[in-house]
């Protein structure tokens, strides 16, 4: 995904952003749509826009208030807001690079803000990562197998035309598996660790499906 704001390495980020806890999944390069409705996101949105537009999606452990969060998270730009109307923002974050979670700020902010560590993470920066080891046929035949036991429509064309990366990083976001299993396809080493581990939880899903019992019609 393309970006006017050009991000090469950790230098080009701020060392403190603002931190969105929220059980979904934002990785490198890919792109997620967000309903912003909470005044102190929305202020949140404000913050970043007035700055330098970045921030940080991570993962909570649990939801009760304040929400332990995961050790790593990977940080966003707002490349699209739309204002409703009702009071609400629609945006969608481009995702930069992962980061490590680092102490929280003692900030007069009404949402998170903390200290990250994007140093672990270079090769995040790379622009044309390496897809020749990455196992797109399995990728396409676990959605294909994923697809038929839920009966769900796929674009199938819009898969073939996908870049590999584009490919793995949406279906691993948009996978409706838990908070455990994308976590662990965020810290996947690379992109074809993801997809090994997309094709690998999705056979385990399968799996599991098959061997549970349909509940009998009533």
């Amino acid at each position: 995904m393309s970006i006017n704001r050009p991000y090469r390495s950790a230098m080009d980020l701020p060392t403190e952003i603002p931190i969105f806890p929220l059980q979904a999944l934002l990785l490198p390069r890919g792109q997620l749509p967000l309903n912003i409705f909470e005044p102190r996101y929305m202020q949140m949105i404000d913050d970043a826009l007035a700055t330098h537009r970045v921030i940080g999606m991570i993962q909570p452990h649990v939801t009760e208030p304040p929400p332990a969060l995961e050790h790593v998270g990977c940080a966003g730009r707002i490349t699209q807001l739309a204002e409703t109307g009702d009071g609400r923002y629609v945006i969608a974050l481009t995702g930069i690079a992962r980061f490590r979670l680092g102490p929280e700020k003692g900030v007069a902010k009404p949402y998170r803000v903390a200290e990250v560590d994007f140093s672990p993470y270079a090769l995040d920066f790379d622009p044309e990562p390496d897809m020749a080891q990455v196992d797109r046929a399995g990728v396409v035949r676990a959605l294909r197998e994923f697809a038929e036991a839920n009966e769900l429509g796929i674009d199938w064309k819009s898969v073939e035309k996908a870049e590999t990366e584009s490919l793995v990083n949406a279906l691993s976001m948009m996978s409706p598996y838990g908070v455990k299993e994308k976590q662990a396809l965020l810290e996947a080493y690379d992109v074809k660790s993801r997809a090994d581990m997309l094709i690998a939880i999705t056979e385990t899903e399968l799996a599991r499906a098959a061997k549970t019992p349909r509940a009998p019609l009533q």
